[in-house]
């Protein structure tokens, strides 16, 4: 699915844009040591907690002149300290593109969560803790709460 993706994206002429380096760790509780290390040279007891910061200058050079964001999901296991690093990152773009008029949207109860513990939650245009939800809505869909109240 994933080589799909690329392949049509590629097609289409589409910046699809992926990591380029993670933070690593054999344990997700931040008990282990985290290294940084390119996106193709994940091991196999490595787990990717966070992307990396040449990752993070490349989000945010890709996000300096949007208009609209809309994001969905941390960037790593943010609730671990060490590995916060790039959801912060991103959180901190993203707020300096809504200071300069950009509609800045977050879905998702866990990117609200770290968005919030970021100190950076009144900086966006809207934050919904409704993720799936929220990217349903975007796609067209018919949501089954907003049809309720329609029928009302």
């Amino acid at each position: 699915m994933a080589r799909s993706v690329l392949e049509q994206a590629k097609s289409r002429n589409v910046d699809l844009v992926l990591p380029v380096d993670s933070v690593v760790s054999t344990a997700t509780d931040g008990s282990a040591p985290a290294r940084t290390v390119a996106a193709d040279g994940i091991g196999p007891e490595d787990i990717g907690v966070d992307i990396g910061p040449e990752t993070i200058k490349l989000f945010t050079r890709k996000l300096a002149d949007a208009k609209t964001v809309v994001w969905n999901g941390p960037m790593g296991i943010f609730e671990v300290p060490a590995f916060a690093r790039g959801t912060f990152g991103v959180a901190g773009a993203m707020a300096g593109l809504t200071s300069h008029g950009a509609i800045t949207v977050v879905g998702g109860g866990d990117s609200v969560a770290a968005i919030q513990q970021s100190g950076l939650g009144d900086k966006f245009s809207h934050l919904s803790t409704g993720g799936g939800a929220s990217l349903e809505f975007l796609e067209g869909k018919v949501l089954p709460g907003v049809a309720a109240l329609d029928d009302a």
